[in-house]
Protein backbone atom coordinates (compact mmCIF):
# COMPACT_ATOMS: atom_id res chain seq x y z
CA UNK A 1 0.00 0.00 0.00
CA UNK A 2 1.38 3.44 -1.04
CA UNK A 3 1.50 6.14 1.48
CA UNK A 4 3.06 9.91 1.93
CA UNK A 5 3.96 11.36 5.03
CA UNK A 6 2.53 15.07 5.69
CA UNK A 7 4.37 17.30 7.82
CA UNK A 8 2.52 16.76 10.61
CA UNK A 9 3.09 13.61 10.44
CA UNK A 10 0.40 12.05 9.23
CA UNK A 11 0.08 9.18 6.67
CA UNK A 12 -2.04 9.75 3.59
CA UNK A 13 -2.41 6.78 1.60
CA UNK A 14 -3.14 6.58 -2.35
CA UNK A 15 -3.53 4.54 -5.19
CA UNK A 16 -1.95 5.20 -8.52
CA UNK A 17 -2.51 3.30 -11.80
CA UNK A 18 -1.79 3.78 -15.34
CA UNK A 19 0.49 6.14 -17.33
CA UNK A 20 -0.14 8.89 -19.21
CA UNK A 21 -1.76 12.30 -18.61
CA UNK A 22 -2.60 12.44 -14.80
CA UNK A 23 -6.03 13.13 -13.22
CA UNK A 24 -6.57 13.49 -9.17
CA UNK A 25 -9.41 12.46 -7.72
CA UNK A 26 -10.59 13.84 -4.18
CA UNK A 27 -13.94 11.62 -2.74
CA UNK A 28 -16.72 12.45 -0.96
CA UNK A 29 -17.57 12.14 2.46
CA UNK A 30 -17.62 9.60 4.10
CA UNK A 31 -16.21 7.80 1.75
CA UNK A 32 -12.49 6.94 0.37
CA UNK A 33 -10.45 6.48 -2.74
CA UNK A 34 -12.57 3.36 -3.90
CA UNK A 35 -15.78 5.79 -4.36
CA UNK A 36 -13.83 6.00 -7.45
CA UNK A 37 -13.04 2.93 -9.10
CA UNK A 38 -15.68 3.07 -11.52
CA UNK A 39 -14.17 6.23 -13.07
CA UNK A 40 -10.40 5.24 -12.51
CA UNK A 41 -10.58 1.84 -13.97
CA UNK A 42 -12.15 3.24 -17.56
CA UNK A 43 -10.03 6.42 -17.16
CA UNK A 44 -6.68 4.15 -16.65
CA UNK A 45 -7.78 1.79 -19.11
CA UNK A 46 -7.91 4.50 -22.15
CA UNK A 47 -4.22 6.07 -21.19
CA UNK A 48 -4.49 7.81 -18.43
CA UNK A 49 -2.63 8.46 -14.96
CA UNK A 50 -5.42 8.33 -12.39
CA UNK A 51 -4.82 8.75 -8.56
CA UNK A 52 -6.35 8.77 -5.83
CA UNK A 53 -6.11 9.16 -2.19
CA UNK A 54 -8.04 8.62 1.25
CA UNK A 55 -8.60 12.31 2.69
CA UNK A 56 -7.16 12.84 6.47
CA UNK A 57 -9.43 10.70 8.59
CA UNK A 58 -11.17 8.55 6.22
CA UNK A 59 -10.14 4.87 4.65
CA UNK A 60 -6.70 3.63 5.19
CA UNK A 61 -5.12 7.12 5.96
CA UNK A 62 -3.98 8.02 9.20
CA UNK A 63 -6.66 8.92 11.92
CA UNK A 64 -5.60 12.27 13.76
CA UNK A 65 -7.60 14.12 16.05
CA UNK A 66 -6.85 17.21 14.67
CA UNK A 67 -6.74 18.83 11.71
CA UNK A 68 -9.40 17.36 10.34
CA UNK A 69 -10.17 20.79 8.00
CA UNK A 70 -10.61 22.07 4.87
CA UNK A 71 -7.23 23.98 4.65
CA UNK A 72 -5.19 20.55 5.92
CA UNK A 73 -7.36 18.47 3.50
CA UNK A 74 -6.08 21.07 0.89
CA UNK A 75 -2.40 21.00 2.12
CA UNK A 76 -2.40 16.96 2.19
CA UNK A 77 -3.51 16.35 -1.24
CA UNK A 78 -0.89 19.41 -2.53
CA UNK A 79 1.99 17.86 -0.70
CA UNK A 80 1.12 14.23 -2.54
CA UNK A 81 0.54 16.04 -5.88
CA UNK A 82 4.41 17.25 -4.68
CA UNK A 83 5.45 14.05 -3.84
CA UNK A 84 4.54 12.25 -7.39
CA UNK A 85 5.68 15.87 -9.03
CA UNK A 86 2.58 15.15 -11.07
CA UNK A 87 2.35 18.58 -13.41
CA UNK A 88 -0.83 19.57 -15.75
CA UNK A 89 -3.31 17.57 -14.05
CA UNK A 90 -7.07 17.65 -14.71
CA UNK A 91 -8.61 17.82 -11.22
CA UNK A 92 -11.57 15.79 -10.13
CA UNK A 93 -13.68 16.40 -6.84
CA UNK A 94 -17.12 15.12 -5.38
CA UNK A 95 -19.13 16.29 -2.89
CA UNK A 96 -16.91 17.59 -0.28
CA UNK A 97 -13.40 16.81 -2.67
CA UNK A 98 -14.75 19.38 -4.69
CA UNK A 99 -14.49 21.58 -1.89
CA UNK A 100 -11.22 20.44 -1.56
CA UNK A 101 -10.12 20.83 -5.21
CA UNK A 102 -11.33 24.21 -5.14
CA UNK A 103 -9.52 25.00 -1.84
CA UNK A 104 -6.22 23.40 -3.17
CA UNK A 105 -5.92 25.86 -5.96
CA UNK A 106 -7.24 29.22 -3.84
CA UNK A 107 -3.75 28.20 -1.79
CA UNK A 108 -1.38 26.46 -3.81
CA UNK A 109 -2.35 28.39 -6.98
CA UNK A 110 -3.12 26.38 -10.65
CA UNK A 111 0.63 25.59 -12.13
CA UNK A 112 0.27 22.20 -12.19
CA UNK A 113 -3.17 22.12 -12.88
CA UNK A 114 -5.22 22.13 -16.72
CA UNK A 115 -8.47 21.30 -16.09
CA UNK A 116 -10.95 21.22 -12.89
CA UNK A 117 -14.30 19.14 -12.69
CA UNK A 118 -16.52 19.38 -9.42
CA UNK A 119 -19.11 16.60 -9.31
CA UNK A 120 -22.07 16.99 -7.16
CA UNK A 121 -19.55 19.30 -4.97
CA UNK A 122 -20.75 21.40 -2.00
CA UNK A 123 -18.97 24.85 -3.32
CA UNK A 124 -19.87 27.81 -2.50
CA UNK A 125 -21.29 27.11 1.00
CA UNK A 126 -23.85 24.85 1.82
CA UNK A 127 -24.78 26.47 5.02
CA UNK A 128 -27.16 28.68 5.34
CA UNK A 129 -25.83 32.82 6.24
CA UNK A 130 -27.39 36.00 5.08
CA UNK A 131 -25.07 35.97 2.70
CA UNK A 132 -26.06 32.77 1.49
CA UNK A 133 -30.11 32.27 2.47
CA UNK A 134 -30.89 29.45 -0.02
CA UNK A 135 -28.31 27.07 2.56
CA UNK A 136 -29.34 24.69 4.33
CA UNK A 137 -29.81 25.49 7.91
CA UNK A 138 -27.18 24.49 10.89
CA UNK A 139 -29.91 22.14 12.11
CA UNK A 140 -30.00 20.15 9.27
CA UNK A 141 -26.22 19.77 9.94
CA UNK A 142 -26.34 19.19 13.77
CA UNK A 143 -28.75 16.15 13.15
CA UNK A 144 -25.91 14.39 10.86
CA UNK A 145 -23.48 15.16 13.54
CA UNK A 146 -26.50 13.25 15.95
CA UNK A 147 -26.02 10.69 13.63
CA UNK A 148 -22.56 10.32 13.67
CA UNK A 149 -22.10 10.48 17.01
CA UNK A 150 -24.75 8.54 18.75
CA UNK A 151 -25.06 5.56 15.94
CA UNK A 152 -22.92 6.02 12.78
CA UNK A 153 -23.10 2.52 11.75
CA UNK A 154 -26.77 2.50 11.15
CA UNK A 155 -26.45 6.36 10.19
CA UNK A 156 -24.77 5.42 7.39
CA UNK A 157 -27.19 2.25 6.21
CA UNK A 158 -29.94 5.15 6.23
CA UNK A 159 -27.86 7.72 4.37
CA UNK A 160 -26.95 5.81 1.67
CA UNK A 161 -30.59 5.99 0.09
CA UNK A 162 -30.70 9.01 0.09
CA UNK A 163 -27.54 9.59 -1.01
CA UNK A 164 -27.87 7.04 -4.27
CA UNK A 165 -31.75 8.23 -4.81
CA UNK A 166 -32.62 4.64 -3.76
CA UNK A 167 -35.25 6.44 -1.37
CA UNK A 168 -36.95 7.47 -4.91
CA UNK A 169 -40.63 6.06 -6.25
CA UNK A 170 -39.63 2.91 -8.47
CA UNK A 171 -35.33 3.22 -7.70
CA UNK A 172 -33.86 0.37 -8.23
CA UNK A 173 -32.03 -0.55 -4.96
CA UNK A 174 -28.50 -1.94 -4.82
CA UNK A 175 -27.86 -3.50 -2.16
CA UNK A 176 -24.10 -4.20 -2.68
CA UNK A 177 -24.08 -0.15 -3.09
CA UNK A 178 -25.59 0.15 0.00
CA UNK A 179 -22.88 -1.85 1.92
CA UNK A 180 -20.07 -0.65 0.19
CA UNK A 181 -21.56 2.96 1.27
CA UNK A 182 -21.52 1.66 4.91
CA UNK A 183 -18.36 -0.09 4.99
CA UNK A 184 -16.22 2.61 3.00
CA UNK A 185 -18.12 5.29 6.03
CA UNK A 186 -17.15 2.43 8.62
CA UNK A 187 -13.33 2.31 7.74
CA UNK A 188 -12.59 6.13 8.68
CA UNK A 189 -12.33 8.02 12.14
CA UNK A 190 -15.27 9.09 13.93
CA UNK A 191 -13.55 11.92 15.04
CA UNK A 192 -12.63 12.77 11.32
CA UNK A 193 -16.00 12.16 10.18
CA UNK A 194 -17.80 13.93 12.84
CA UNK A 195 -15.10 16.99 12.55
CA UNK A 196 -15.52 16.71 8.75
CA UNK A 197 -19.47 17.92 8.86
CA UNK A 198 -18.39 21.45 9.42
CA UNK A 199 -15.36 21.72 7.03
CA UNK A 200 -17.98 20.77 4.32
CA UNK A 201 -20.63 22.46 5.19
CA UNK A 202 -19.65 25.93 6.49
CA UNK A 203 -16.53 26.31 4.91
CA UNK A 204 -17.01 29.26 2.28
CA UNK A 205 -15.46 28.55 -1.21
CA UNK A 206 -16.76 31.58 -2.90
CA UNK A 207 -13.82 33.22 -2.90
CA UNK A 208 -11.94 29.69 -3.79
CA UNK A 209 -13.98 29.47 -7.02
CA UNK A 210 -13.33 32.93 -8.35
CA UNK A 211 -9.23 31.91 -8.53
CA UNK A 212 -10.33 28.67 -10.51
CA UNK A 213 -9.54 30.16 -13.99
CA UNK A 214 -8.39 27.35 -16.05
CA UNK A 215 -11.73 25.23 -18.17
CA UNK A 216 -14.08 23.71 -15.81
CA UNK A 217 -16.84 21.17 -15.87
CA UNK A 218 -19.43 20.85 -13.30
CA UNK A 219 -21.31 18.12 -13.10
CA UNK A 220 -24.42 17.29 -10.89
CA UNK A 221 -28.06 15.70 -10.94
CA UNK A 222 -31.29 17.99 -10.60
CA UNK A 223 -32.28 15.08 -7.98
CA UNK A 224 -29.58 15.62 -5.49
CA UNK A 225 -31.04 15.44 -2.11
CA UNK A 226 -27.65 16.08 -0.26
CA UNK A 227 -26.38 18.78 -2.07
CA UNK A 228 -28.71 21.12 -3.56
CA UNK A 229 -28.38 22.20 -7.08
CA UNK A 230 -29.78 25.28 -6.79
CA UNK A 231 -26.99 26.32 -4.35
CA UNK A 232 -24.16 24.72 -4.95
CA UNK A 233 -23.41 23.51 -9.05
CA UNK A 234 -25.67 26.58 -10.48
CA UNK A 235 -23.66 28.92 -8.26
CA UNK A 236 -20.61 27.16 -8.76
CA UNK A 237 -20.48 27.35 -12.16
CA UNK A 238 -21.19 31.10 -12.34
CA UNK A 239 -18.21 32.06 -9.76
CA UNK A 240 -15.52 29.82 -11.87
CA UNK A 241 -14.20 32.36 -15.27
CA UNK A 242 -14.17 29.04 -17.44
CA UNK A 243 -16.61 26.63 -16.53
CA UNK A 244 -19.89 25.04 -17.54
CA UNK A 245 -22.46 23.26 -16.05
CA UNK A 246 -24.06 19.99 -17.04
CA UNK A 247 -27.24 18.65 -15.51
CA UNK A 248 -28.15 15.32 -14.67
CA UNK A 249 -31.80 14.78 -15.23
CA UNK A 250 -33.17 12.54 -12.10
CA UNK A 251 -29.55 12.01 -10.96
CA UNK A 252 -28.45 11.60 -6.82
CA UNK A 253 -25.49 13.37 -5.02
CA UNK A 254 -23.65 9.54 -5.87
CA UNK A 255 -24.25 9.64 -9.53
CA UNK A 256 -20.75 8.33 -10.18
CA UNK A 257 -21.87 5.30 -9.05
CA UNK A 258 -25.57 5.45 -10.26
CA UNK A 259 -24.67 7.48 -13.34
CA UNK A 260 -21.25 6.19 -13.90
CA UNK A 261 -21.20 5.17 -17.56
CA UNK A 262 -22.31 9.12 -18.35
CA UNK A 263 -20.03 10.42 -15.67
CA UNK A 264 -17.29 8.40 -17.47
CA UNK A 265 -17.96 9.56 -21.06
CA UNK A 266 -18.36 13.41 -19.53
CA UNK A 267 -14.98 13.14 -17.79
CA UNK A 268 -12.68 11.55 -20.82
CA UNK A 269 -14.71 14.12 -23.33
CA UNK A 270 -13.73 16.95 -21.22
CA UNK A 271 -9.81 15.84 -20.49
CA UNK A 272 -10.22 15.24 -24.38
CA UNK A 273 -11.17 18.63 -25.27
Amino acid sequence: MAYITTKDGTEIYYKDWGTGPAITFSHGWPLDADAWDAQMMFLAERGYRVIAHDRRGHGRSSQPWNGNEMNAYADDLAELIEALDLQDIMMVGHSTGGGEVVRYIARHGAKRVSKVVLVSAVPPIMLKTEANPGGLPLSVFDDIRKGVHHNRAQFFKDLAMPFYGFNKPGAKVSQGTIDSFWLLGMLGSIKGMYDCIKAFSETDFTEDLKQVTVPALVLQGDADQIVPLDDSGKLSSKLMPNAKLKIYEGAPHGMCTTHADRVNADLLEFIQS
